[in-house]
């Protein structure tokens, strides 16, 4: 199956799939609005419904420096959206008895066993106790395992935060999967596990956890079990020198109005810098190191909606996916303990995507069970099972755009009443 025959295969007119197509095209005026005004330096933007890509439109600069326009095969990193990715990866594992969800993460990760909890995380002293209990898979994929997140083992001053950069968390770019996990056997949790949810480098161990469990390299167990099969010919963790005219610059605000590019030192978490992305990096992060297309990332998502199966491959049960894509939180870990509160507000969170449990405020549109993630420069994707409704919004801003939520009721205004 080439690119191009999957591209026809999947594309519909919108009154096709129940979209109006004036109500899409209120997609592209708000999009363009933000470029106007200045917000982003170019966007594309994806609508699916049942199983067909019904809107797909590219807008603005990719390289404003450049003058170079935004293609739809433009490569973005996508940051965070990698986690479903490995979440997927875990659970074709999962399948196959080489992994359990509820088993400790230790019977693969031998350095994760015995880790003791600190008492206050946010004490000036650290004083440990015994774990409960061990984290597992499902805390990993869940974020309940108690592990720290990046602003803590990056910036924090309290005595847990330092003992974290002591063991070299905060160059997590100079190590591989192995080391990570290594130095990840010598901290204390944060928390007990299964007690709390905090957003953290445990998307990272899945990477190792695969490698292990799989006996291959997580990249290449990525491109062969989940990339190749589904024509995601421009997804991996760098970009080779013969697409690198295809990868968007990175932008942020001006201090007084408009866009400036971005150029952050190379290597390092949260690095933005378009060099870094021009060869394979020795970290492969589960949490955060892809890039992708728009065209490669629907596809993906297509597989979502299509219950593990796209265009006549199934590479993983429906079961599966449909177990991914629920709720795993308990009702008093619910909302996420993260910030801005309004985005999170009704959100649990199932294993690698955030599910949404309750409708709020921040955009009434959204449905129960609608699920998906970000990736912290302007990248999201969300899928709404009940409508068969897939929308993703890319873009390369620093910090993170308004753009998706604006889009998103649009998108659930344009289904057509039947």
């Amino acid at each position: 199956m080439n690119t191009s025959e999957l591209n026809a295969n999947l594309t519909a007119a919108p009154h096709a799939v129940g979209l109006s197509a004036e109500g899409l095209k209120r997609i592209s005026a708000v999009t363009r609005q933000f470029i106007d005004e200045e917000q982003l330096a170019g966007t594309v933007t994806v609508v699916a419904r049942r199983g067909k890509i019904a809107h797909f439109e590219a807008y603005g600069m990719m390289d404003v420096t450049a003058n170079k326009p935004m293609q739809k095969d433009t490569i973005f990193r996508i940051y965070s959206m990698t986690k479903p990715i490995a979440a997927t990866a875990v659970m074709m594992l999962c399948e196959e008895g080489k992994l359990e969800l509820d088993v400790p993460a230790s019977v693969y990760l031998p350095e994760l066993g015995g880790l003791k909890v600190a008492k206050d995380a946010d004490a000036k002293l650290l004083t440990l106790v015994e774990a409960d209990r061990e984290m597992t898979v499902r805390d990993l994929m869940r974020h309940t395992a108690g592990l720290p997140g990046a602003a803590r083992y990056m910036a924090g001053q309290t005595a847990v935060d330092k003992s974290y950069r002591k063991v070299g968390l905060h160059r997590l770019h100079a190590c591989n999967l192995q080391e990570m996990v290594e130095r990840l056997g010598k901290i204390s949790l944060l928390y007990q596990p299964g007690s709390k949810w905090h957003y953290s480098i445990a998307a990272d161990v899945l990477g190792r956890l695969i490698e292990v469990a799989s006996g291959q390299s997580f990249d290449v167990f990525l491109d062969e079990r989940i990339f190749q099969p589904l024509g995601m010919c421009d997804t991996g963790f760098y970009v080779p020198m013969e697409k690198v005219d295809r990868l968007a610059g990175m932008y942020g605000p001006k201090p007084s109005r408009g866009l400036q590019a971005i150029d952050a030192p190379e290597g390092g978490t949260g690095n933005t810098s378009k060099t870094s992305f021009m060869r394979k990096p020795k970290f492969l992060s589960a949490g955060g190191g892809l890039v992708s297309t728009a065209a490669d990332f629907t596809r993906f998502c297509l597989m979502l909606t299509g219950k593990g199966a796209l265009a006549g491959k199934r590479l993983i049960k429906a079961e599966s996916i449909e177990l991914m894509t629920r709720n795993h939180l308990p009702e008093h870990l619910i909302p996420l303990d993260k910030k801005p509160e309004a985005r999170y507000a009704g959100l649990g969170f199932g294993l690698g995507v955030s599910v949404r449990v309750q409708q709020t405020d921040w955009i009434p549109a959204s449905q129960v069970g609608e699920y998906g993630w970000i990736g912290g420069t302007s990248t999201e994707f969300w899928i709404s099972p009940k409508d068969e409704l897939v929308a993703i919004t890319l873009a390369q801003h620093i910090p993170f755009s308004e753009l998706s939520e604006k889009v998103k009721p649009l998108v659930y205004a344009a289904i057509l009443k039947e």
